[in-house]
């Protein structure tokens, strides 16, 4: 997560308008609701807000730390690993 995050800081503008930003959102977006579903359960999650493509690592990397913090079980953790490479792929940085 940590190593993506660095990588979009270090794209191009014009790399993160084609799309490494989007990726970006939306796997923060999903950490976010993988973490309130262990602290919260049975309350609908709240959507992490777009904060403009520049604050899109800020995001995965606060996500996924909320994330690592309340995470028990290693499949829970393999995947979401498992998400951040996707993601990271699919963003093309």
């Amino acid at each position: 997560m940590d190593h993506f995050a660095d990588r979009l800081r270090a794209a191009p503008q014009s790399r993160l308008q084609r799309g490494a930003a989007t990726e970006a959102l939306a796997l923060a977006r999903e950490l976010a609701v993988r973490a309130q579903a262990i602290e919260e359960p049975g309350t609908p999650p709240r959507e992490m807000p777009d904060a403009g493509m520049f604050a899109a690592a800020d995001q995965i990397t606060v996500a996924g730390r909320d994330l690592a913090l309340v995470l028990e079980d290693p499949e829970e953790l393999a995947r979401a690993l498992e998400l951040v490479a996707q993601a990271q792929k699919r963003a093309g940085v």
